[in-house]
């Protein structure tokens, strides 16, 4: 077989469920667009089998290494897999991730243009309230981009204005592994680390990322409630260190969520009926800011329902965050 020009690295753990989809859709992508491929998964500790479904799933359409490592997160799982590498240009994907067709067609034109590094435009599709919250979530933090999807570049300078994360991204190995290796996180234990802002913002500060409707990928979203929670407070630890710095916009919701939370909560103990009119208010605002943004009456429901619940999560996350926070400086 020839070397491979384009290595796919997919971290998995416990996604025997969804990886079959992901690497069929990539097979279909790749015979649309005459990358040579390889496909580098990295099982993180899994019990469910990921490995040997994603083995069969590629078997005889695509040459597959699958490298074993005991659960240490998707941060050290994606560098175990860029090590073990060989092309030149490496796509990272989820485990949960179908690309579009013509997804990579459209990113090798652009490639050979000089255009190496792209973020991919990722849709949330569910009829589901938690999934429809999911995609709504995304498209109003980041409506810069959203209102009019378009293929454009974002760098440095207006990086939070722009979604991006490596949950479907694009870049030359060598400029990776460099953002890798200078991967600096503010918690002690790397598994609970944003390694997606910080990474990315490492690479926008060296070069602009593309992003187009065109390199398009589909997201399945967690929609039980006991998942969707549990991914919620995950989303809040990582918020915490991805945006605990005064370089990112984000910087002020931070500073501010502890206090105005340290309240909610003394206001809570004192009076318990402060709980369900917090919950209501926080729901009420939640469809009023979907209602203005123009959003249909089943979005601005979600918005409505799920809202209160995901704030409790990321809340309890972000507190989480803080605790690594002050783990991570006094251990070091």
């Amino acid at each position: 077989m020839p070397s491979p020009t384009l290595s796919v690295v997919i971290p998995v753990h416990n996604e025997a469920a969804h990886i079959g989809a992901t690497i069929d859709a990539l097979v279909a992508a790749l015979e649309a667009d005459g990358f040579e491929a390889e496909l580098v998964l990295v099982d993180d500790g899994s019990t469910d089998g990921s490995g040997e479904t994603a083995r069969a799933a590629a078997r005889d359409r695509l040459p597959v290494r699958i490298i074993d490592q005991p659960n240490r997160g998707r941060f050290e799982a994606r560098r175990a897999g860029l090590a073990a590498a060989k092309a030149e240009l490496v796509l990272l994907l989820d485990a949960r991730v179908t690309l579009a067709r013509g997804a990579l067609r459209f990113v090798r034109s652009r490639v050979e243009a000089g255009q190496s590094v792209w973020n991919g435009h990722v849709d949330v599709v569910s009829d589901n309230p938690f999934g429809i919250f999911w995609r709504l979530l995304a498209e109003l933090a980041w409506r810069d981009y959203f209102d009019d999807p378009r293929t454009t570049s974002f760098g440095a300078d207006d990086f939070d204005r722009y979604p991006k994360g490596t949950t479907c991204f694009l870049a030359p190995r060598a400029l990776l592994l460099g953002a890798f290796d200078r991967f600096q996180t503010l918690y002690a234990d790397v598994a609970l680390a944003n390694d997606d802002t910080t990474i990315l913002r490492d690479i926008a500060g060296e070069t602009r990322i593309g992003i187009s409707p065109e390199f398009g990928c589909v997201y399945a979203p967690r929609t039980g409630l006991g998942r969707f929670f549990r991914h919620a407070v995950r989303r809040g630890i990582v918020f915490v260190d991805g945006h605990g710095t005064a370089e990112s916009r984000f910087f002020p919701v931070v500073l501010a969520f502890f206090p105005a939370s340290a309240l909610l909560l003394w206001a809570a103990l004192r009076r318990p009926s402060v709980v369900p009119a917090a919950a209501i208010a926080c729901a009420a605002a939640a469809g009023a800011y979907g209602l203005r943004a123009g959003r249909s009456r089943e979005e601005v429901r979600a918005l409505a329902l799920v809202t209160p619940l995901y704030a409790l999560g990321h809340g309890l996350g972000m507190w989480r965050g803080l605790a690594e926070l002050a783990r991570g400086r006094l251990t070091r």
